[in-house]
């Protein structure tokens, strides 16, 4: 056969099958190779893998100070940084905010904001002796348990007093439960002047600062765990003096203590004694005082406050202020400013944050009340319409504004954490260069003893509140109520703002600045301290008159 000659197609086709046969288990053997590769190739991939993961993890966590300051520092100034859960608030009254920036009042209707209140007909009337004589043998041991904050605790000690004088029973120092919120720990002793405390009942109840060693298993930890006999669980919301002498009184005489708990508002501002009612206002404003440290630290503020000079955060340099410039030399006023995250989240309003904020403070309404907020079913301009909202930094700075305090006002911020930092009073601060808190004020040796403690904090702004020429506060609460109360009975200066007023005003975003200065000026008048009678179903604690007070 001639080399030359072409193959039969039948042999062509044989040696076509060969060679792909040939070459598929080729493919085969290759593929079982690589499947062998990635197997043993495939845990260390995965350890490589694993190890950038946690590289890029720790790198994340280190750049976290950086990127979110306030994460790690719960008492700082919080800024909208890359992790923030909130947008930069940028003024949303920006028209209104260049008025009250470049509007000035005249010398003397400014004058008059610092003007002490004039008599009012009324004068503080609180026993000074025994209302029905100490009891010649109590009838039991009474404990309270206190939730809240500094105020609504002080409240319920004031309480606490009347229903042991309802139940003739020995009321024991009360216990101060841990607020979620606040998350202070502080007890009674560590914020007010026990000693002072009972010295100043001693003609009126029996109180002892623990219970005798036959009743100390009667303590919080025992009643958290089982339902017990002399617990009192189910005092209703203002109930009468009636109801606890037939449900706590049978406790007592059968055991010889009861434990009341929960018990914050658990007694009726009405139909009691007036000499019942007021000895709630002895316990209000004579018997709870603050402890020595307190005090001095508060007194140390005030004096900073009223002196000539400015205060730089902890260097204390004084800068001199011309007398001329100066108008409100010696004076000051304290704007408590609540605006944290539980205080935004429980309103339900719309602060400017953005999504991210709405967002926010949602999940923390659903984790905190369960998404049981009466607020939730309203639009924003609902609730702003009728009040309901808290004053933004801006908008109370903007009150003032227009109300006549300016750029020379020394203005004392008592505020725990503002929710949005330090973004959020901006606007505040433009307005009000000279404002000062706490820590702008003291060294932090000085305030070692009460840094990080809520209450002790609280108790601070509260002395320097009451020793004020003015006081305003933007939004109602517990502080706002103890303070309006504290110094109506005082006869001191405290602005009430008309929050559905200015919930409508801060509506209007085509007002001009002249427009609302004046509508502001009108719907405050007569809203400067002056006495307000208390009404029924309203607290003795906010409206002090006449049950705290007498006609002059």
């Amino acid at each position: 056969m001639s080399y030359l000659t072409s193959p039969s197609p039948l042999t062509l086709s044989g040696a076509r099958v060969r060679t792909w046969s040939r070459a598929r288990k080729s493919e085969t053997i290759c593929a079982r190779r690589r499947r062998l590769k990635d197997a043993m190739m495939k845990p260390l991939c995965y350890r490589y893998h694993s190890q950038r993961v946690l590289a890029y993890a720790a790198l994340v966590v280190l750049l976290l100070p950086a990127l979110w300051p306030t994460l790690f520092s719960p008492l700082g100034h919080a800024s909208p940084y890359v992790f923030s859960e909130w947008n930069a608030p940028k003024p949303r009254h920006l028209s209104l905010l260049k008025g009250a920036l470049q509007g000035v009042l005249p010398n003397e209707q400014t004058s008059e904001l610092w003007d002490p209140l004039a008599p009012q007909g009324w004068k503080p009337c609180v026993p000074s002796t025994r209302i029905y004589g100490n009891p010649v043998k109590s009838s039991g041991y009474i404990q309270v348990f206190l939730d809240g904050g500094l105020n609504q605790q002080r409240m319920g000690i004031c309480d606490a007093v009347a229903v042991a004088k309802i139940l003739n029973a020995t009321l024991v120092i009360p216990y101060l439960e841990v607020n979620p919120v606040w998350k202070d720990s502080s007890s009674f002793e560590e914020i007010y002047d026990v000693d002072h405390f009972i010295n100043a009942l001693k003609e009126d109840i029996s109180i002892v600062r623990e219970l005798p060693p036959e009743y100390a298993w009667s303590t919080r930890e025992y009643y958290a765990v089982a339902i017990r006999t002399t617990r009192i669980k189910t005092a209703p919301v203002h109930a009468s003096a009636n109801w606890y002498l037939e449900n706590v009184l049978p406790v007592l005489q059968s055991y010889g203590i009861a434990a009341i708990a929960p018990f914050s508002h658990r007694l009726a501002f009405d139909n009691l004694p007036v000499d019942l009612q007021r000895l709630r206002c002895k316990v209000n404003f004579q018997a709870l005082a603050f402890v020595p440290h307190i005090i001095n630290l508060g007194e140390t503020l005030v004096k900073r406050l009223k002196h000539q000079g400015r205060v730089h955060s902890n260097e204390f340099i004084k800068e001199v202020v011309d007398d001329k410039v100066s108008r409100g030399s010696g004076k000051y006023l304290t704007l408590h400013l609540r605006f944290d995250k539980d205080m935004a989240a429980h309103s339900a309003c719309d602060f400017g944050g953005g999504k991210a904020e709405r967002l926010a403070l949602a999940k923390y309404r659903q984790v905190i009340w369960q998404g049981r907020v009466m607020n939730s079913q309203f639009t924003d301009e609902e609730l702003r319409s009728r009040g309901r909202c808290p004053l933004t930094p801006e908008e109370i700075g903007l009150l003032l504004a227009a109300l006549g305090f300016d750029n020379q006002t020394r203005l004392y911020l008592a505020s725990h954490k503002v929710y949005g930092g330090e973004s959020r009073i901006s606007s505040l601060r433009k307005l009000f260069p000279l404002m000062e808190d706490k820590k702008s004020l003291a060294s932090s040796e000085e305030l070692s003893m009460v840094d990080g403690k809520a209450s002790l904090l609280a108790a601070v702004d509260y002395y320097v509140s009451m020793h004020s020429d003015v006081f305003i506060s933007a939004s109602p609460g517990n502080m706002h109520n103890a303070l309006v109360g504290h110094r109506t009975y005082e006869n001191l200066k405290t602005i009430r703002p008309n929050m559905a007023l200015l919930g409508q005003l801060f509506l209007n975003k085509s007002m001009e600045w002249l427009d609302f200065q004046h509508e502001v000026q009108n719907g405050h008048r007569g809203r400067h301290g002056q006495i307000r009678l208390r009404k029924p179903n309203q607290s003795i604690y906010t409206y002090p008159a006449p049950d705290c007070m007498c006609q002059a």
